[in-house]
Formats: C-alpha cells, sequence, structure tokens
C-alpha cells in the first residue's frame, strides 16, 4: 500500500502516513466514540489520553498540544481543570476481569 499524497510505501496495518500524516483507509472512522476520560492510559487525570482516543491521535501528541497552548496563553491550564471536571470517566464502561487467571503469592 502506498500513501496518496506523498507516495511513500506503508505497511498494511499503518493508519498515517509517516511522512506526510494522511490517513490511510485504515484510519476512516468507523463509528462515533463518546468523550471519556481514559483511567488506563493516563498521567495525570486521563484528559489527554481521553481527548487522543477521541479524535483517534497518538497520546504524545496530545499531550504536545495541550502543554503548548498551556504556555501560550495560559487559557489550557483552565481548560484542562475543567475537562478533568466536566467529562465523564471511562470507569465502568467496559467490563473488567472479576478474578485474576493467575493469582499471586503474598
Amino acid at each position: 500500500m502506498y500513501c496518496t499524497q506523498c507516495g511513500l510505501e506503508l505497511r498494511a496495518d499503518d493508519r498515517f502516513c509517516s511522512r506526510c500524516g494522511k490517513r490511510t483507509e485504515m484510519a476512516t472512522p468507523t463509528a462515533s466514540r463518546p468523550l471519556l476520560l481514559d483511567k488506563r492510559n493516563k498521567k495525570i487525570a486521563g484528559v489527554c489520553a481521553g481527548f487522543a482516543r477521541y479524535f483517534d491521535v497518538d497520546i504524545s501528541l496530545m499531550r504536545v498540544i495541550w502543554l503548548a497552548v498551556a504556555l501560550t496563553g495560559g487559557i489550557g491550564v483552565i481548560a484542562y481543570l475543567a475537562a478533568w471536571i466536566i467529562v465523564p470517566s471511562d470507569r465502568g464502561a467496559q467490563p473488567q476481569a472479576a478474578f485474576a487467571p493467575h493469582p499471586q503469592a503474598y
């Protein structure tokens, strides 16, 4: 598979071109997802991870964007705190295993 914009050869499971960033057929959105805080991939509150999952971008990129907005105008800190309070958590959204398959001895 090749990128339609820059012509770079892509692997079959690539969702974005590594050279130009264009989406491939693998990255086509299938269904809308709700905006939820991602508690499994969080660093502080899960805001950046939740927005990254919602917009289907890399978590590191989303963290850099939030940091840049926070440092340039200061509104990013207020927006982050507001998102932390307003956006619901994903706890309970997907069932967790009730028991560990290989319990550890204490």
